[in-house]
Parts: C-alpha cells; structure tokens; sequence
C-alpha cells in the first residue's frame, strides 16, 4: 500500500498532467523577455546617495569668523534633520561650504524638502545687516553624473576655446531635446565679455572715478515697457530705451562732460571683445594607443567639454546612443568644418558592453549546465532540466525588473552566480524521478509523485535554508548594502521560483518525455561501484572501539585543517580587502599645487605631467582641465571634486585602450604612471594622486585619519608630523592633507579716521579695489540671440594687477565729489595666508589622506602599520579610535575612515548577516526534524569550507574581499542542502529496517550523485565569474569550498550521524 503523498508529491501528481503547466511556463519566458527588453541598462548599480551642498557668502570675513558666525550655528541647524549621517563644513575667507549627507536609502525628496524646511525656517539665524548672505542649496544625487561626454577640439590655430565655447552651447539646446537626459553643461572655454580695461592715469587725467564709470554703464543699460498709448482705437505698446547690444555701443558711450566736451568710454578706456583674461585652461592630447580606436594623432589642442547627465530610471545605453547620433546629425551645420568631436566618455555603451558579456555569460553557464545533466541523466532529462532552468532565470528577470533592479553587472552575477543554486532543485527531482524509474515498475504516471515526494520534503527544506543563508545580506548598511543588495534578493527571489518549477513544470516534462524511453535499472545496492568506495572509506571509521578512535582522529585532523586555513589570513598570504580594482579604461590624476600658485604655474605642471602620460602605451587620448574640474564619475560625486576651481587645483581625465586590446589592467597601468609622474610632482611641489574608478562605493580616500583636538593650530601641527609618517611608511602613496601651504597675502588697511575727515567711505574704496583686481560686470549687453548673458566688465589691465603701488594710484570719489587717491589713506600690510577650517558633525578637524600600493595593496595592512608608529610618539598621546568619533574633543584623538569604514561595516553587517542565516537554518532544521542536536550534526560542515576558500585564494594569490565573504555566506545553504539530502535518506532507510552502518553507507552512496551534480552546477556557474577583478572572490570561494566540502561532508556527515546515533535516531525516529 503506497504511503499518503506530501506536499511536493501531491504538487506533482496535480501539475504533471495539467493542460495549463506549459501556459504558466509560457508566460514566465514571456515575462522575462519583456523584462530584458524594458528594463534600464547601467554599469554599476545606481546607490541612492543624497546628499547637498549649502554655501554661505560672507563678504569680507576671515575664515575664523565664517568659521565661529556661519558654519558653526548653520551646521547645528542641519545636523538636527532626520536622516542626516554627516555634516561636514570648510570655512574659508569670505564663504562657507557645508555638505549635508543623507543616510543610504533616505528618500531623495522627502531628505531635500526636510532640508529646505530646515534652512528656510531658520532665516532669522542672523541678524539682515550683519553681512551673511542668503544660504545657496545645491543638491546632489547619483543621476547628476554625467553618463556621456563630449570633448570639442580644434587644431586650427585660428579658433580657440572661445570659439569652441560658443560651438558647444548651440549644441546644448539641441543635445536636451534628446528624451531622457537630464543636465547638459560644458567645461572649460573662456567666457565672452565686453572687457573695459581701464587706464587709472586717463581716468584721472578727465577728473573721473571709477564708480563714474560704473554709474554711466549702469544708467544708460535701463530699458522699460514705459507702457502703451491708445490712438485710434488701437492700442500700441511704448518701450523706453533700448539696451547695449554692441561694443560700439559701449565704446561710444558718453560718461563725462570736460570742458563741454563729451568724454567716451574709449577715451578713457580699452573696450575689447572677445575673452577675458584665463581663469582656466583645458586641452585634449591623444596617446600611443589612439590609432587603435581610430582616432588620429593629436599633440596638442584646445578643447572643452560637454557633459550629459540623464533623467532617474532612464535606460543609459539608449540615451548615450541617440546622444551620439545626434551629434553625427549635426556635423557640418551647428559643428563646423575644423572643430572635431571626440567621445571621451560613453556609460551607455560600457553598460551594454558589460550587460551582452554577461548575458552571454548567463547563457554558457545555462548551457554548460545543460551539458552536465545530459552527461549524467541522458539527453531528455538534460532536456528537462535546460527548461526549468530557461524559466527560472525568465521568471527571476521579471522579478528583477519589478522590484526595481536594473540590468548591471551586480545584477548578472548575481544570476550568474545563482545558475548553479537555481538548477538544483531541477536536478535533485529529475535525477530521483531517473533513480525510480530504474527501481519501481508502474507507468510514469504513477512514479512521478512519489519519487517527487521522496525529495521533495527535504527539497523545501533546503531550499529555504539557502534563502535563509543568502536573504540576511540585503539587510547589510552603508553604501556596499544597495550595491550588493541584488545578490541576496534575485537569488533568493529565483531560488523560491527554481522550487515552484521543480515541482510544477518538472513533473510535467518529465511526464511527456520519459514516458516512452527506454528504463535504465539502476543499482543502488551493495553491489555498486559507489557503495564499494564508500564502504572502503567509512568501514574504518564505523564500528565498536577502533572506528571510535579513527573517528576522533578525523575530527582532530579537520579542526586543525581549518586553523592551517585560517592562518593563511595572519600569514598575509591571504590578503584582506574590500574590493579589488575593476579592469576600467579611464582613471584620473587629480593635482593640487600650494596655496597661492598661480594658473599658469600650475597649466605649466600639468603640460609636464601630460607629456609623461603621453609615453604610456595604453593611452588612448587624455583631458587636461586646470582652474576647473573634469566631468565627475561616482567617485568624484562623493568627493566632491566639482567643488575644484582654484588656480592651484587641476585634473587630467586618461582614457585607455579597451582591454580587450591590452595585457595590463587598469590599475597595473595607474601604478606604473604614478611612478612616471611622481618625480615630476617633486620637482614642481605638486601633489599627484592617482585615482581609479573604484570598484565599489567610493570614499574620500582609502586611507582617512581624521584628528581631532583642543586647538586648531595644533591640530594642524600635527597633521602635518601625520603626513610626514605616511611618506616615510612603505607603499603609502598619494599622500595629502587638508592643512594648507604656508603662503602669504596682503591686507590693504584703510585709515578710518583720516579716510572720514577726507569723506571717503571704507565701502568705496573696497568696491574699487575689488573691481580694479577681480573685475565687476557692471553690466550685460543684449544681442537677443545669445544663450549665456554677455558681461560688460571693469577692471584694471593685466599688467597693474602685478603691482599693488600701481593699484593704490587709483582714485576714489569723496562724498563731496573730490578725488582721492587709495594711497593718502591706505597701506599694504603683508600677513601669512588665511586657512581653511574644516568640521566634520561640529567637531574641528584635519584630513590626512594616502593609498597603498606595493605587494599588499590593501590600504587596511597601511592603517594598521601607521595606527603602530602614531602609538610610539613620545610626546604626544594620540587616542586612536576606528569606529565612532572621540567623545572626549578637548584632547588629541584620530578617527581612521575612508575604505576601513566602509570595510568594517560591509564585514560586520555580513557577519551579523551570516549569523541571522545560520540561525534561521537551525531553526529551519529544528522544524522539520524535532530535534535540537541533528541541526548542529547537519550545520557541522559549514566551518570546512574554509578548508577550501583560504587555500583557493592563496592558490590564485587573490585577495579575501566583501564578494569572498558573499561566496562564503551561500556555501552555508549550499552545504547544509547537501547534508539536510544525506540525513533524511539515512532516516528513512533506518526506518525501513536497514542496519545504521548499512544506512549511513548507503545514503552516501545514493545521494552521492544528485549532490556531485548540483556542486558541479554551481562551481560551473562560477567558473564563468573567475575572470572577473571584483566577482572573482566570491567564484574562488564557491568553486574551492564547495570542491573541498563536497568531498568531506559525503563522509564527514554520514560519520557524524553515525557517531551520535544514540541521540539521534530516537527523536528522529519519534518525529517520524
């Protein structure tokens, strides 16, 4: 009499005959091709990070008093909103600008309007006349990276970035009518201004000053809608005026009366057109590699740039294509003949290039384990299995695609990696069904549900416990938690989906297809080759006192096993590290000369660094952006590098060959060029950092000490005493600080009393000076047709700008209309250069940053060896915290941060994620077995699989990251499915009758096979990840530990049930 069918058995009998099984599966494949057609494409997956800058205008003030007056009161402000992770502030002279960080996952609308509430209703911070202007806020997002841009360069010695400025903003009109983008701006160029340089002694000379000039622009540039007159029954409006549209009309502009003469502009003045002097210098230069991708030699040229940022959930790749069709479109009328277009970056195109590799990844890893099943169960049952494999992975994309996942390389591993999981339950049904129908006689009608039945109970089982291993991780904090979250959740959403397959659609292929084939018997009796090899292995080590003491010594020998593995760790031959770097074709070198080094000096540095860079082979092309900031990746969003725009501050942007077409990866090459160029930043006084696109989230550094103290100056100290132990400690590179080079400036003192009796307001003579020195657009001449408003602007010419003596000759305008020169009540006093203040959550700080090179090249081993040398100073005591900032700030202490933080989060949230999944899988285990011991039997495989991911990844030399530890967590299911599989068959064959050594032989020698199958399932899926710089980790750790723990847990878990038979047999025998 057959026994009563479970769940999974009655399942099978009611689907494996059902005329709307094969719909079901129709409309997964159907869904999952809609969800590959529709769903965006991108890179990387796109991290909520919300974040804002808000800057405060202080004329005037010194960065102590931004400091004390706007930073300090304005970040209490923001600090109290909901949501906020950091606040950061720098107080420089004249401004502040403070960073407000939002959590990971805020919402970005409901975080900005908390934000603007925040601001705004705190208005009356200040009082309206103390001089603090309005708060500006700018905030920033993931979407405002740029996924394309344009380089436009010219090597006609005519045209200059003027021209190729004027270029690029016709096309931006043109460029935001493509659907889906989001912010088009250009970079670099020199702006179009009506330049008024002024002559001080021909000013004076016709009895004027230079607040004359600015009135005379200012009046005769007003223009009204006076209005309309009524005239016959028609009304006509009236304007009054017209504007200034030319540079005649501003040359010939009468500003004075001498003598009933009238005085022009132009004869007191230079009035150009054209550009101002530079603020900012940008080029583009091609490389060794350039032929290779078509691009002809260029040594040299003028450029600018056009970025092109897209709309949130829009499709990458489809936006950078009609991005780039539209500029062929518009060769040859908005870009002229001779100014050339060079894509220097393109995200649409990677994202797809990424996302068709890997889909045909996802295909050979299905197909390679089609193979396998056809291998071992024959050409039908391979068959079966390639189709609920097909399904899965259709329905699971839908799934992706409706919990909001985009098509990114995260993504597709994760269902690359999971092909071997997915196809396991596919596998285990089919191979029993096979095993039945070798040993039972009936039709197929009748084998299936029973043979279903038999797996299936420990199928569901298993199938959770992998859920319960892998689900935990979506739950991880920090910027790695969204990044890696669609491993945990695709993997677990198609391991639920691969279960309802197995039990639905299996059962009805296998109803059609086996019906009629051919009955291979198998032996699963003592008779087998299997059961021969097993009952040599495990004969030792059952039985009376002897098998005792050999079971002893094999557990002995493991435990040891693993401490030998885990050793590898302490011996560095296993190196420890948060993500290796990705194999890109770009990164930059980001330099900073001293404070007060001029644009041409630092243009100078740049030209020598760039001609370094042209001597590398796998250089493709380059931008050089000086006074200004290149088009910023996810990396420069996060530290904020669009905030660079001092004369001492620069870029280069390096493009490389794709690697395809190269031997070194990316970051090989960056290390060899930072050797190349680091000289040249020694002889220049530069600092050079190299910076790659990391291969996860970014920081602000990978090596942060941040210090804190009483005293800011001594802080500052020691900052520096920080940067000098960083140079000297082996492989720390990249080494910076935000403490500022001693320079000078100067401080035009106005005497109050004597300025007074003379009626000269301070106001005044300010205003002059700074008009003289900066410039003043005075005014806007209107030509109707130009996109950007074009200045009139007052200043002195270049050459008096050299000369303090010459600018004090300027005069100023008294309140009872007298002249005074600047010099009768002024003089230049020479003082040390204001420094920025930087905060970080209230408290004063000083960044001290670097990387790590060398062999190691894990910027955690570099932490640790400095956190070493700061505890041996003698004469100061430095509290050294790596978790959470100081409690106590009124003595010296240093919070380590950049890629440590993230690691120690990433580590400890995974850790406490394992933990939950281990838990989850006892308790799991608990249910189905009623037993509290058999769990902790079943889970005991778990710790050898380091036996095989600690040797696997010195073997490879690769290094231990957050995706090892990711491959690690899913060994956990994987191995407990095996062992769950071995303990249910030993159970039913104990209950059957069968002798315990017998059983415990048996089940091995049985399940043997389904569980060699779905192993090498998975270690062939992650075959096709191994090549990857970041997913390889978690491939070396399922291919290796399930290898080694495979192998063990066939024998070790038999053994073990063996050796706590007395306990275990009684309550499983109850539960039964």
């Amino acid at each position: 009499m057959e026994n009563k069918l479970g769940i999974s058995g009655s399942i099978a009998a009611r689907f494996q005959d059902n005329a709307l099984t094969p719909l079901l599966a129709l409309l997964a494949i159907l869904l999952g091709v809609f969800a590959v057609i529709v769903t965006p494409r991108e890179e990387e997956p796109q991290i909520d990070v919300t974040f804002a800058n808000v800057f405060v205008a202080f004329p005037g003030a010194s960065a102590l008093e931004v400091e004390n007056l706007v930073a300090g009161p304005m970040e209490q402000v923001l600090a109290e909103i909901d949501g906020v992770k950091h606040v950061y502030s720098v107080s420089r002279p004249g401004v502040s600008v403070l960073t407000v960080q939002f959590k990971v996952g805020e919402p970005r609308t409901e975080a900005l309007v908390r934000l603007y509430n925040a601001i705004f209703s705190n208005q009356d911070w200040r009082p309206p006349n103390a001089g603090i202007l309005p708060p500006i806020v700018k905030p920033k997002g993931i979407d405002d990276v740029p996924i394309l841009s344009a380089t436009l360069w010219t090597e006609d010695p005519e045209r200059g970035t003027e021209d190729l400025l004027k270029v690029a903003h016709a096309l931006e009109a043109e460029i935001k009518r493509v659907p889906g983008t989001r912010d088009v701006y250009t970079i670099g160029g020199a702006q179009d201004v009506v330049h008024v340089e002024l002559d001080p002694q021909l000013v004076a000379g016709f009895g004027m000053a230079l607040e004359d000039l600015r009135f005379a622009l200012t009046a005769s540039n007003a223009v009204s809608h006076a209005g309309s007159i009524v005239s016959g029954n028609v009304e006509i409006p009236v304007q009054a005026g017209t504007f200034l549209s030319t540079r005649e009309d501003v040359a010939h502009l009468v500003v004075g009366m001498i003598d009933g003469r009238a005085v022009y502009l132009e004869d007191i003045a230079t009035v150009n057109t054209g550009t101002d002097q530079p603020q900012q210098y940008t080029w583009y230069a091609t490389g060794p590699a350039a032929a290779e991708i078509g691009l002809e030699p260029v040594p040299h040229a003028p450029s600018v740039t056009i970025a092109v940022a897209k709309k949130p959930g829009t499709n990458a790749t489809h936006i950078a294509d009609a991005v780039t069709e539209r500029f062929a479109q518009l060769e040859a009328t908005v870009i002229p003949e001779g100014v050339n277009v060079t894509m220097t970056r393109n995200y649409g195109k990677t994202a797809d290039d990424k996302a068709r590799k890997l889909i045909q990844k996802l295909a050979f890893a299905t197909l390679s384990v089609i193979l396998l099943s056809w291998y071992a169960l024959g050409r039908r049952e391979a068959f079966i299995v390639g189709a609920a494999v097909i399904v899965t992975l259709a329905a699971t994309l839908f799934a992706s695609w409706a919990w909001g996942f985009t098509i990114n390389r995260v993504s597709l591993f994760a269902l690359i990696f999971a092909i071997g999981i997915l196809v396991d339950d596919a596998i285990v049904v089919v191979e029993n069904i096979h095993r039945h129908r070798g040993i039972r006689k009936g039709t197929i009608g009748e084998i299936i549900p029973p043979a279903v039945d038999e797996v299936g109970g420990p199928t569901i089982l298993a199938t959770f416990t992998v859920i319960a291993a892998l689900l935990p991780m979506a739950f991880v904090s920090g910027l790695m938690g969204p990044y890696m979250s669609p491993i945990p959740i695709n993997a677990s959403t198609g391991m639920l989906i691969s279960l309802a397959v197995a039990l639905v659609l299996t059962p009805w292929l296998s109803h059609r297809l086996l019906a009629n084939t051919p009955v291979h018997h198998e032996d699963d009796g003592e008779e087998s080759r299997l059961y021969r090899l097993f009952h040599r292995i495990m004969d030792p080590l059952l039985g009376g006192r002897r098998g005792a003491s050999n079971r002893t010594w094999m557990y002995l020998g493991l435990t040891g096993v693993i401490g030998v593995a885990l050793l590898l760790v302490l011996l560095q031959l296993v190196v420890l590290k948060m993500l290796p770097f990705d194999n890109k074709s770009e990164f930059q070198v980001i330099v900073d000369m001293p404070e007060g080094t001029s644009i041409e000096q630092t243009a100078r540095v740049v030209d020598a660094l760039g001609a370094e860079i042209e001597r590398v082979p796998e250089v493709t092309d380059y931008q050089a952006y000086v006074g200004t900031a290149s088009p910023i990746n996810f990396n420069g969003l996060v530290r904020q590098y669009y905030l660079r725009a001092d004369s001492n501050a620069a870029d280069i942007q390096v493009n490389l060959v794709n690697k395809e077409q190269r031997k070194r990866s990316s970051h090989e090459i960056a290390r060899s060029v930072r050797e190349l160029l680091a000289p040249v930043g020694e002889e220049f006084g530069a600092s050079v950092k190299i910076a790659e696109v990391p291969p996860g989230p970014p920081v602000m550094a990978p090596l942060v000490a941040e210090l804190y103290g009483p005293d800011y100056e001594a802080q500052k100290a020691l900052g520096r005493r920080l940067e000098a132990i960083y140079r000297s400690t082996q492989d720390i590179v990249d080494v910076d600080s935000s403490v500022e080079a001693d320079a000078k400036r100067y401080i035009i003192e106005i005497d109050r009393q004597r300025a007074a009796l003379l009626g000269v307001p301070q106001q005044r003579v300010a205003g002059i000076l700074r008009m003289a020195l900066d410039g003043e657009d005075v005014t806007y001449v209107r030509q109707a047709r130009e996109r950007y408003p074009i200045p009139v602007r007052l200043d002195a010419p270049v050459s008096s700008k050299a000369d303090l003596d010459a600018l004090l000759t300027l005069e100023v305008r008294s309140l009872d209309g007298q002249r005074v020169p600047i010099a009768e009540i002024a003089n230049v006093k020479e003082v040390g250069w204001d420094d920025a203040v930087y905060h970080k959550d209230l408290l004063p700080v000083v960044f001290v940053t670097g990387d790590m090179a060398g062999r190691l090249d894990s910027p955690l081993y570099g932490m640790f060896d400095i956190a070493g040398q700061i505890g041996e100073l003698e004469d100061v005591d430095v509290e050294q915290r790596y978790i959470s900032q100081p409690e106590n700030p009124y003595s010296f202490s240093l919070k380590w941060d950049g890629e440590w933080q993230i690691t120690y989060e990433t580590f400890r949230d995974m850790g406490l994620a394992y933990s939950v999944g281990l838990i989850l899988i006892y308790l799991l285990v608990v249910a189905q077995f009623r037993s509290y011991l058999l769990p902790l039997v079943i889970m005991a495989p778990i710790p050898l699989t380091i036996i095989g991911v600690m040797p696997g990844h010195a073997l490879l030399r690769a290094n231990f990251t957050a995706t090892s530890m990711i491959g690690m967590i899913a060994l956990a299911g994987i191995i407990v499915r095996n062992s769950i599989l071995l303990v249910d068959f030993i159970l039913d064959e104990h209950k059957a009758g069968r002798p315990l050594e017998e059983a415990v032989i048996r089940a091995a020698a049985v399940r043997a096979k389904p569980i060699v199958l779905t192993a090498l399932a998975a270690m062939m899926g992650a075959f096709f990840i191994l090549d990857d710089p970041i997913f390889n980790g978690l491939a070396i750790s399922l291919i290796f530990g399930i290898l080694v723990s495979t192998a063990l847990t066939l024998v070790v878990i038999p053994v073990m049930f063996y050796s706590f038979r007395n306990v275990l047999t009684k309550p499983a025998e109850s539960s039964s």
